[in-house]
C-alpha cells in the first residue's frame, strides 16, 4: 500500500476509534444520569439553601428515594477534593461538600451534574437517611414523607469544625450548625464556653 493511502488509513481508523469511545462514553453518562433520577422526588429551590429535593407524592417510611451517585475516590484524594470544595464554597457561596464516606478505604465525590441526591440539605429534623449497601448510598425516608415536602437528612458533620458550617434549616430543634446529632452535646457545651469567654473578655 501506497505511504499516502496507508497514511489516510490510520487517520480514519485513529477518527473512528475516537467517534466509537465518545459514542461509548456517551452511552454511559446517560446510563449514569437516568441512574440519578427518581420519580419520587424533584429538584427547584430550596428554602433552606440554594436548590433542593422535594418529594413528588407521598413516600412511605423505609422507602428507597434516590442513589447517591458519583465517582469512587480513595482517602487522600477524597480530603483534597473536599478541601477545594470547601474553598470554592467560600468564594461562591454554594454547597460545601459533595463528599460520602462509603467505607474505611473509599468515598464517593457526589460533585456531578447527574447526581441529584447531591442537592438534598441538612436538617436538624430529618425526614431522610442515607444507608450504605455493598458499594452503593441509597436515601431512604425514615418517616412518611408528603408530597412537596423538601428532603432531608443529617450530613454527620464533626463538631470540630462547627462553626464552618451553619445551618439553615429552620426547624424548631435547630441547633445553629450543621453537626451530627450524636454531638449535639458536645456542640452546646462548646458554644456555652465561647460564650461565656466571651463576657469574660467584653
Amino acid at each position: 500500500m501506497p505511504k499516502d493511502k496507508k497514511n489516510k488509513s490510520k487517520k480514519k481508523q485513529k477518527r473512528y476509534d475516537h467517534l466509537t469511545e465518545m459514542a461509548r462514553i456517551t452511552r454511559l453518562m446517560k446510563e449514569m444520569y437516568e441512574r440519578g433520577q427518581s420519580d419520587l422526588c424533584d429538584v427547584r429551590d430550596s428554602e433552606i439553601h440554594g436548590r433542593g429535593v422535594y418529594a413528588a407524592q407521598d413516600i412511605a417510611e423505609k422507602t428507597q428515594i434516590i442513589e447517591y451517585l458519583g465517582e469512587y475516590v480513595n482517602k487522600e484524594d477524597s480530603n483534597e477534593r473536599a478541601w477545594d470544595q470547601a474553598a470554592k464554597a467560600e468564594k461562591s457561596g454554594e454547597a460545601a461538600v459533595y463528599i460520602f464516606t462509603l467505607d474505611k478505604k473509599w468515598d464517593i465525590d457526589g460533585n456531578v451534574a447527574w447526581n441529584d441526591a447531591r442537592l438534598i440539605n441538612h436538617s436538624c429534623e430529618p425526614n431522610c437517611e442515607a444507608w450504605i449497601e455493598g458499594d452503593e448510598i441509597f436515601i431512604y425516608s425514615i418517616k412518611p414523607i408528603k408530597k412537596g415536602e423538601e428532603l432531608s437528612f443529617d450530613y454527620g458533620f464533626d463538631v470540630d469544625c462547627y462553626e464552618d458550617h451553619i445551618c439553615k434549616c429552620g426547624k424548631d430543634s435547630c441547633v445553629g450548625y450543621i453537626v451530627s446529632q450524636e454531638q449535639w452535646p458536645e456542640l452546646k457545651k462548646r458554644i456555652l464556653e465561647k460564650e461565656e469567654l466571651a463576657d469574660q473578655t467584653a
